[in-house]
Parts: structure tokens; C-alpha cells; sequence
């Protein structure tokens, strides 16, 4: 098995687990739940919006330890202050050392959307973003077929959160939907972790019409943001990027004052 299976393999069984601690009426209950979610789609629609979705994350499967001595509410904080138009939070413990406290702490703090950075596989998820507070959720094409998308998807609009569909290559176009609100387009390969920045240049005159789209993963030079948007890129996942300094905000601010630079 190739490491994305490893990961999916173990998130169906924890999930597995999940469901067993809590059932979904008690996860209906948590105050979060009834929470209405901020729009990314409208955040990105604002004058002088950065689009950057920064990212908390504290190791991964390819680099190891990132950065596992700050809170993330003081990061998030300091991403806000900087000018990210939303946060993206690792929840994936064992791969990636997030948590579900992460978000749930870092809630209160921001008026700017949080993604819920997981590997989705069961709709139980969905709703546990919902009571987590999260505003949006991650489906990644490689571990949904298209129909898993179209109800996973269909559930999370349901609830007010919007989607972000992460696709690898062509052969996963098939898997955008009406209910999909961001396609992104991962230069990290989950199978591999090769990094290929020109994965989302090639693919971007492919996406459909009238979805935003997203950069994500490799990105660490403002002239590369510049370049995506050229290419019609209305967002950019960057978190390794500013978790690997010792001030994540700093770095953020720094790097949207060099984008701005260059017009």
C-alpha cells in the first residue's frame, strides 16, 4: 500500500471507533452545531482579500516534525492579523499531529473561515466538522469515488459549509460536482509526496467553469501566487511554508506584503 492508503485504512477504522464514543445525536447537540458557517466563497470576493488559506500543521508523513512547539491559537490569530482570508486545521492526529481541540479552541478567536483538513471518508465526519465549528471541509478525490463526493458534498451544503474538492490529476475531473463550492489542485502527490508545482498550471484550463479554484501544497514564493493567478487561481493552501519559521504570523504577513509588491 501506497501511503494514502495507509492513512485511509487506518481513518475508516478510527472513525469506526468515533461512531462507537458518540452517536450522531449527541454530536447534533453540541452547541458548535447550530453555529451558521462563514462563506470563503464571499471572503475571497472582498476588495483586497489575500487568498491565502494558511495553514496550522505540525508534522507530516514526508517532512516529519514542522513545528510542534506553538499554539495554534496564537497562530491562527497571528494568520488572522496578517491578512489569510481563512484557516485551514489539521484534525488528523496519528499522520499529520492534529487535533479536533485545535479547531475547537481556535473557533472563538477568528471571524475568517476554518477548513477542517481530514481525510474524509464516512459522512459521520461531515457532521463532526459541523459541531467542531468548522465553516468548510476537505474532500480529496483520491479517497471518494464521485458518488461518495456528490453525497458527502451534499450533506455539508446541507449543514452551510462549503467544499473544497482536492483533485491529483485529470483522471479525477469527474469527481467535481454541482455541490462542490472550490476545486483545488494538490502539487504534492499523496501517493508519492513528490512535489510538482506545475501540476496546477496544467490543470487549471481544465476545471469547470465557475468554480474557484485552489492552489495548494509547494507553495513558497509570492511570484508563484502571482503566476496562479494569472492562470485564474483564486486561492492558496500554504502552511508548511510559515509553520516552518518560529513566528507563523510573521511569515505570512511578509509574504502577502511581497505578493502585493509585485501588482
Amino acid at each position: 500500500m501506497n501511503i494514502l492508503d495507509t492513512i485511509v485504512a487506518r481513518k475508516k477504522v478510527e472513525v469506526a471507533q468515533r461512531k462507537q464514543m458518540m452517536g450522531l445525536s449527541e454530536i447534533q447537540d453540541i452547541p458548535q452545531y447550530s453555529r451558521q458557517p462563514i462563506s470563503l466563497v464571499k471572503c475571497l470576493s472582498l476588495p483586497g482579500a489575500s487568498g491565502i488559506i494558511a495553514e496550522f500543521k505540525r508534522k507530516s508523513p514526508s517532512k516529519g516534525i514542522i513545528n510542534d512547539s506553538v499554539d495554534p491559537v496564537d497562530v491562527v490569530k497571528a494568520y488572522q492579523n496578517a491578512g489569510a482570508s481563512a484557516i485551514s486545521i489539521l484534525t488528523d492526529e496519528y499522520f499529520f499531529g492534529g487535533a479536533d481541540l485545535d479547531l475547537e479552541r481556535a473557533r472563538p478567536f477568528l471571524d475568517i473561515p476554518i477548513l477542517r483538513k481530514d481525510f474524509m471518508v464516512d459522512e459521520y465526519q461531515v457532521h463532526e466538522a459541523k459541531a467542531l465549528g468548522a465553516d468548510m471541509i476537505l474532500l480529496i478525490a483520491a479517497c471518494l469515488s464521485p458518488e461518495e463526493v456528490v453525497r458527502f458534498s451534499t450533506l455539508s451544503r446541507s449543514l452551510g459549509m462549503e467544499v473544497l474538492l482536492e483533485l491529483h490529476d485529470e483522471d479525477e475531473l469527474s469527481h467535481v460536482c454541482e455541490t462542490v463550492d472550490l476545486v483545488g489542485i494538490n502539487n504534492r502527490s499523496l501517493k508519492t509526496f513528490d512535489v510538482n508545482i506545475e501540476r496546477s498550471l496544467k490543470m487549471a484550463a481544465q476545471l469547470p467553469k465557475g468554480k474557484l479554484k485552489v492552489a495548494e501544497s509547494g507553495i513558497d514564493d509570492p511570484a508563484q501566487v502571482k503566476l496562479f493567478r494569472e492562470n485564474g487561481y483564486n486561492a492558496f493552501l500554504i502552511g508548511e511554508n510559515f509553520m516552518k519559521t518560529n513566528e507563523p504570523g510573521v511569515a505570512l504577513s511578509s509574504f502577502i506584503k511581497e505578493i502585493q509588491l509585485l501588482g
